[in-house]
C-alpha cells in the first residue's frame, strides 16, 4: 500500500476493502498541463487514487477522489485513470466502486479535460451490464460530474456533506438553497430517485459491502451464492401480517431475515431489494401500502395503487437483475394506478417501462399474489401473461378487472342494493376469486401465506436451468 493511501481518499478506500488488500494502480500519475502557472502546483496522483483490492473476498476495482488536491477537481490524467481502472474491470470482469468527493471539471485544462471527461462516459456506458458498477457521494458532486452516478447502478450519499447537482440550488430560477436544496441527499432520495442509501460516511461504507457480497461479480459469471444455513421448509406464521407493509414480508422469507432494501425512499408504493433464497441472491419487487417503524408502529399508509415513480423504480431494478442474471421474486397487491394530475403526466410511460423490463427480462420469474391483484395493474406486475414463469396466490387473494361491488355497480347500475350485493357476490365467486383464477390457469398454484418460502425456494431451484429464447434483434426501444 502506497503512502497516497494515508490522506482522506485513501482511509475510504481502507475502510472499504477488506484489511490489507488494496493495491494501487498509477500512483505516480499527475497533471501534464502547464497552462496558468499549473507547473508551480503539485497535483499527486493528480487527485484519484486508483486500484483495486478485495471485500468479502470478492475483488473490486474502487478509484477515490482526493479533495486536498486542487479541489479533487477532474482534469486530463485525472479522468485517464478513471478510464483505465474501468478497462482493467471489464478485462477482469470485477465491480467498479467510485468514492466521489470533486469540486468539477479543472478549468486549466479546457478541452483536454472535457474530453478526457467523455472517455469516462464512454467507459461506463460500456460497463453498463456487464460488470456493477457503484457510486457513493462524500463531497460535492456537481456540473458534468453528476452525470456519472446517474450511468451507475447503486448510488450512495453522505447525508451531510454530501452535495449532488448538476445546476446548482441558488441557479434556477425562482429557487434558493434555504428555500429547496435541490443538491441535498434528501431531494436526490426522494424526488429524483438516483439515492439508493443516504447516511453517515460509515454507514454507507457498510452498505457498500454488504451489496458487493450479495451481487455477482459480472453478467457472466454468477458467484452470488454462499451456504444456506436458515430452514428451507420454514414456515413464515407471521407472514400474512406482511401483506401491507412487503419490506417486512421480504424479510420474514429471507434466508435468516436479511433483506437489503435500494432506493427506499423514492417511489415508496413499490418495494425493491435483494434477498437470499437457498443461499443464492434474488432480486425482489412488491407493492406497499403501508410503512412501519422498527418498533412496530405505522408511519405511513398508501392506498393500495401503483405510482408513476414506483413503476419507473421496479422497472428500473428489473432491468438490472436481467442483465446480471440475477432471478426476479414478486409479491403483488395491487388495486389500480393511482389517480393524481402529477402522476398521470408519467403514468403511460413509466407503466410500459415497467411492463417491457418485466416481460423482457429471461431470467426465472416467480409472483407470488398476496392480496388484490385488479385491472392492468395487476397484469403489469409479473403476471402470467407477461412472462411470469410460475405464480403463486394466497388463498385469501382477489383477481380480476375490479372490486366486486364496483363491478356490480357498473353491470347493473340503477337497481337497488339487494341486486348490487346479489350480483356482486356472484361476480366475486366468478370472476375475482382466486380459484377462478387457477382454473382459467393464471395462477399455478394456491398457497397458503405460511408456506410461501418453501414454494418460491422450490420454484427457483426448480427454473435454476431456465433456457429461454427471443426475437433476434439489436435491443429495444422502451
Amino acid at each position: 500500500m502506497s503512502n497516497a493511501t494515508q490522506g482522506l481518499a485513501g482511509t475510504r478506500i481502507t475502510s472499504l476493502l477488506d484489511a490489507n488488500s488494496f493495491v494501487e494502480i498509477g500512483q505516480s500519475v499527475t497533471a501534464r498541463n502547464t497552462d496558468f502557472n499549473m507547473t508551480e502546483k503539485k497535483a499527486p496522483s493528480d487527485g484519484v487514487i486508483t486500484g483495486y483490492g478485495v471485500i468479502e473476498g470478492n475483488l473490486v476495482f474502487v478509484y477515490s477522489q482526493d479533495a486536498s488536491v486542487l479541489n479533487g477537481t477532474v482534469g486530463e490524467m485525472h479522468a485517464k485513470k478513471i478510464s483505465a481502472l474501468y478497462d482493467m474491470a471489464m478485462k477482469m470482469g470485477a465491480p467498479v466502486i467510485g468514492l466521489v468527493d470533486c469540486a468539477g471539471i479543472r478549468l486549466q485544462e479546457a478541452t483536454d479535460a472535457l474530453n478526457a471527461f467523455g472517455n469516462i462516459y464512454l467507459k461506463q456506458t460500456m460497463a453498463s451490464g456487464m460488470v456493477p458498477q457503484i457510486t457513493a457521494i462524500f463531497g460535492t458532486c456537481g456540473g458534468g460530474m453528476a452525470v456519472i452516478p446517474a450511468l451507475t447502478d447503486f448510488t450512495f450519499m453522505e447525508s451531510g456533506k454530501g452535495k449532488m447537482f448538476v445546476n446548482t440550488p441558488n441557479a434556477l430560477e425562482g429557487n434558493h438553497v434555504s428555500k429547496c436544496d435541490t443538491a441535498s441527499a434528501d431531494f436526490q432520495s426522494e424526488e429524483t430517485g438516483l439515492i439508493d442509501y443516504a447516511g453517515t460516511e460509515e454507514e454507507i461504507l457498510g452498505q457498500i459491502r454488504a451489496l458487493v457480497s450479495l451481487l455477482p461479480s459480472n453478467c457472466e459469471d454468477n458467484d452470488s451464492y454462499m451456504e444456506c444455513t436458515d430452514d428451507l421448509n420454514r414456515v413464515c406464521d407471521d407472514l400474512a401480517d406482511c401483506a401491507g407493509d412487503t419490506l417486512l414480508a421480504f424479510s420474514r422469507i429471507a434466508d435468516n431475515g436479511a433483506f437489503f432494501e435500494t432506493k427506499s425512499a423514492y417511489g415508496r408504493d413499490i418495494v425493491t431489494g435483494f434477498l437470499r433464497l437457498n443461499g443464492a441472491t434474488i432480486g425482489a419487487v412488491a407493492n406497499r401500502s403501508e410503512i412501519y417503524d422498527a418498533e412496530g408502529n405505522k408511519t405511513e399508509e398508501f392506498d393500495g395503487s401503483l405510482s408513476a415513480r414506483g413503476a419507473r423504480k421496479a422497472a428500473d431494478f428489473v432491468k438490472f437483475c436481467d442483465a446480471f442474471d440475477i432471478p426476479v421474486l414478486t409479491l403483488t397487491n395491487v388495486t389500480g394506478f393511482k389517480a393524481t394530475l402529477c402522476n398521470e403526466k408519467m403514468m403511460a410511460q413509466s407503466v410500459g417501462e415497467m411492463v417491457h423490463a418485466f416481460a423482457s427480462a429471461t431470467v426465472p420469474k416467480v409472483n407470488v399474489i398476496i392480496g388484490k391483484a385488479y385491472g392492468t395493474a395487476y397484469v403489469a406486475m409479473n403476471s402470467k401473461s407477461i412472462g411470469a414463469d410460475m405464480v403463486y396466490a394466497w388463498d385469501n387473494a382477489e383477481i380480476g378487472m375490479m372490486d366486486a361491488s364496483l363491478a356490480a355497480k357498473i353491470m347493473y347500475a340503477g337497481a337497488d342494493a339487494s341486486v348490487i350485493n346479489e350480483k356482486a357476490a356472484a361476480y366475486r365467486e366468478l370472476q375475482s376469486s382466486v380459484e377462478a383464477a387457477a382454473q382459467r390457469g393464471y395462477v399455478d398454484t394456491i398457497i397458503s401465506p405460511a408456506d410461501t418460502r418453501k414454494y418460491v425456494i422450490g420454484a427457483f431451484e426448480m427454473l435454476f436451468t431456465k433456457r429461454e429464447e427471443r426475437p433476434s434483434k439489436k435491443h429495444g426501444t422502451v
